[in-house]
């Protein structure tokens, strides 16, 4: 849930509630009572990762990452000899594919 900052038009006195997103705004200001609260955009509402950042795969079992990696190599060596096979297909002659013609 986010921290939004408020601030009353009546005294100026600013705070910051803990709202959910679908919550409506406050409208009543808590220090002097009146419902001349509005919501402020402010600068600090943006999410901050520290660190070299992180991954969908950081934080895969051992187990998982054999797997993708044993289905990687399968899927290389299936995509190679298909590529292969199409080549020696390829370099069939046409003639036999065509009916020949009879002279009678």
């Amino acid at each position: 849930m986010p921290t939004y900052e408020y601030r009353c038009n009546a005294c100026d006195h600013e705070w910051e509630d803990f709202q959910s997103i679908k919550a409506r705004p406050t409208k009543k200001c808590p220090d002097c009572g009146k419902p001349k609260a509005e919501r402020i955009i402010s600068a600090g509402g943006g999410i901050i990762f520290k660190g070299s950042g992180f991954y969908q795969t950081d934080y895969r079992s051992e187990s998982y990452k054999k797997g993708a990696s044993a289905d990687k190599k399968a899927k290389e060596s299936a995509s190679k000899d298909s590529s292969s096979s199409s080549d020696s297909s390829s370099g069939k002659s046409d003639t036999a594919s065509k009916p020949e013609k009879s002279s009678d």
